[in-house]
């Protein structure tokens, strides 16, 4: 809890106090929005206006009573409630509001804005997944930026999150790069439909006796090399993956996974044969059309090792399952879903979460990318360029669902104009500040603040009382972007926030505050905001330097 979402449920108490049995769900539709003008009030609420029909009477004639109810409850802690337009009540705070929920923020510590998962749950979210025939691209960073973003705004949560990186060890595209190795090793050409780039080579090269006929023994070493790439290429961009699972274990042993999950299904009565081949009746999950399992000759379909993986993932325990793909897969989604529904899983439990594409720009030229070919820019090539933190903060701070243009000469630049500069230099600068003061002297108004009364007839600026409002929605962000699995409303909430100090900052002298109570208060705003941005960062995986 905090001084907000106190707050937001005194309206709702208000609102329900002068409802009475009438009120019914109309109550908790009641808002608590910050106004868009200045001039408004510190918080705006439409619980007048949600009652009007249930109450059946004119919202500002609710709005009166509302009004009364809330400075009644409220007391000391708000200034007035005025009633603007149809019915709207805007809510204007007082100071002292403001010193409580500065104090309600330090208290918390490391606990403001974590938990409130409702309810808990074991989390598996997949992602990146790149076929292991060449290195990961900037498409594949998007989407590591994203995938492990989004488990650090579950983790916050109170979520049991793991991550998994599924290795597509098994098929066409393994034994064509395997092929392509054997080429390179004996100094032949790659077959048309080969992989062609000079890391083909450079791998050939690391396997003995790669020139030789055992082309499954060389498919083998040359994925493990690559997926071995992989893991230090994201390591480095700081991705570390709890679970690197093998889609080659899924078609393992008797019975296989696969096996097994043909089991499941026909006991459920969901496959039937057809012209000798297996099929699932997708359909009656809202599919198009029916899907094979497994092709006449006996060989089982991509879908099939999908069914089987999900149905493990829920065997080991999982509960929400999140998979990050590619903007190609988007015509796989209706089917997955139907295979999951089919093995007896609820459509929400399976989060299909598509990313669009990247495109690097350097001034006005696209670069594009060809794994075959091997004309690519590579996760280790783009952190070479702009480094990892302007690498994560520009892929993740447009929805996963927007194509990116990525213009490496505006990630490189050092100024305002450049965002993940912005937030850093303003965690630096208040770092900068809070050095300057020494730790005794900001320990101090941290516990001045703490106490409360110390701070009775502080008058505050509205750029300090807007740093508050600022700070207390960090919360409600993490929530949301759980919510809507959209890391980027973390990253649009930190250039605000720092936005929002530059203003208290310009406003509001820190070092040369006139009254030691005064400069208490703005040294705790400052160790809050700092830590905020910290925090918001993290989720990120953005650096937050305290010197720049």
């Amino acid at each position: 809890m905090t001084a907000l979402t106190d707050l937001h449920a005194a309206v709702r108490s208000a609102a329900s106090a002068v409802a009475g049995d009438a009120g019914g769900a109309a109550v908790g539709k009641a808002s608590l929005e910050r106004p868009k003008q200045a001039g408004h009030g510190d918080f705006a609420t439409n619980a007048a206006m949600v009652l009007t029909k249930a109450l059946k009477r004119p919202p500002r004639e609710i709005a009166a009573d509302l009004a009364q109810r809330l400075q009644d409850d409220l007391g000391d802690a708000v200034t007035r409630v005025d009633i603007a337009g149809p019915g709207f009540l805007n809510v204007v705070l007082a100071d002292g509001w403001f010193t409580a929920a500065l104090a309600g923020v330090l208290d918390a510590g490391e606990r403001f804005g974590a938990g409130g998962a409702d309810p808990v749950r074991k989390v598996n979210v997949e992602f990146v997944s790149a076929n292991p025939t060449g290195p990961l691209h900037v498409g594949h960073t998007r989407n590591a930026a994203y995938g492990d973003a989004l488990a650090r705004i579950l983790e916050l949560r109170g979520h049991e999150v793991s991550r998994e990186f599924y290795v597509n060890d098994h098929g066409t595209q393994v034994v064509k790069f395997g092929e392509s190795v054997q080429a390179r090793a004996r100094g032949e050409e790659v077959a048309e439909d080969g992989y062609r780039g000079t890391y083909v080579a450079e791998i050939a090269a690391e396997i003995p006796g790669a020139d030789g006929d055992d082309l499954a023994a060389t498919s083998a070493t040359a994925v493990e090399l690559m997926r071995a790439r992989a893991q230090a290429s994201l390591e480095r961009f700081g991705v570390v993956f709890d679970t690197w699972y093998s889609e080659k274990t899924l078609h393992d042993g008797e019975p296989s996974k696969v096996d097994h999950a043909f089991e499941v299904l026909a006991q459920q009565g969901r496959t039937f044969e057809q012209d000798g081949a297996l099929w699932l009746r997708t359909t009656a999950f809202g599919d198009d059309k029916d899907r094979v399992l497994r092709r006449s000759t006996g060989d089982h379909t991509y879908f099939a090792s999908d069914i089987a993986y999900h149905l493990d993932k829920r065997e080991r325990g999982f509960e929400l399952l999140l998979d990050v793909w590619g903007a190609d897969h988007h015509g796989y989604v209706e089917r997955v879903h139907a295979g999951f529904e089919a093995l007896g899983g609820a459509r929400e439990d399976l989060g299909l979460l598509i990313m669009q594409f990247v495109q690097l720009k350097n001034g006005e030229d696209l670069t594009a990318m060809s794994k075959r070919a091997g004309t690519l820019v590579t996760l280790d090539q783009l952190v070479d360029a702009i480094g990892v933190d302007a690498a994560r903060w520009y892929l993740l701070n447009r929805s996963h669902d927007t194509q990116i243009d990525l213009d490496l000469a505006a990630a490189r630049e050092q100024s305002r104009e450049n965002p993940v500069y912005y937030v850093q230099y303003a965690h630096a600068r208040i770092a900068s500040v809070l050095r300057g003061q020494g730790d005794e002297r900001v320990a101090a108004a941290v516990a001045a603040v703490g106490t409360g009364p110390a701070l009775d007839g502080v008058e505050l600026h509205s750029s300090e009382r807007d740093l508050v409002k600022a700070v207390l929605d960090f919360p409600d962000v993490v929530a949301e972007a759980e919510e809507r699995r959209a890391p980027h409303r973390v990253a649009t909430y930190a250039t605000e926030l720092a936005q929002q100090f530059s203003a208290f900052y310009r406003d509001c002298p820190v070092k040369a505050a006139d009254d030691e109570t005064v400069k208490s208060f703005r040294l705790a705003l400052c160790v809050v905001t700092r830590e905020t941005l910290e925090r918001s960062l993290g989720l990120l995986g953005v650096g937050a330097p305290r010197e720049m």
